[in-house]
């Protein structure tokens, strides 16, 4: 009878390389603004849409919540130099707590489709994050909002809803970085 031995998933010091150095770059795209209308356009979700498709669910997601973590504690990584617990009672509450749902749901799409061709993880990756924008984050930070602003679930909704088409837009540029980053280091693909 021939037995099947498993190799037991762990987190190398590789590992949290990448997962630290992704969660300086989320940090990093959170202060870089474009644009500003009264809330500022930061590119804090192509950082986290990339860190999910190159590194998958799992490191994905611990980039992320290294991130908040980070932040919660003090340091000022947040959009606009946020830092501290009182964030988490912000409008951006919502979307602090939807960031690591959105690295996970995006690394599990990444990774079934790592090994497709760079066209085919394109469209795929950028799909879903199309639709985590909208059906998570933008749900997330709705409910956050109207809770926070004491306003209508449709009247949070239409704060909302700029942001999409702009974090849509990132999340296609994730995924053809990503597609780029996958092919140049295909041992990152290979280890989710």
């Amino acid at each position: 009878m021939a037995t099947r031995t498993r190799r037991k998933a762990s987190i190398g010091t590789s590992d949290l390389a990448l997962i630290a150095t992704f969660a300086a770059l989320i940090a990093v795209c959170a202060q870089l603004t474009v644009g500003s209308i009264n809330v500022p356009f930061t590119l804090q979700m192509f950082a986290i849409f990339l860190a999910a498709s190159v590194l998958g669910a799992v490191r994905g997601l611990l980039t992320v919540l290294l991130y908040l973590a980070v932040g919660t504690a003090g340091l000022p990584v947040f959009a606009q130099g946020g830092a501290g617990p009182a964030v988490w009672v912000s409008p951006s509450a919502g979307y602090l707590a939807a960031f690591p749902l959105a690295a996970l749901l995006v690394g599990l799409v990444a990774h079934r489709v790592a090994r497709t061709s760079p066209a085919s993880f394109v469209a795929v990756v950028s799909v879903a994050a199309a639709v985590v924008t909208i059906a998570v984050v933008g749900t997330l930070g709705t409910i956050g909002m109207a809770l926070k602003l004491d306003v209508s679930l449709p009247v949070a909704w239409g704060y909302a809803t700029p942001f999409f088409v702009a974090d849509i837009v990132k999340g296609v540029l994730a995924a053809v970085v990503a597609a780029a980053v996958l092919r140049a280091f295909p041992q990152l693909a290979a280890r989710r």
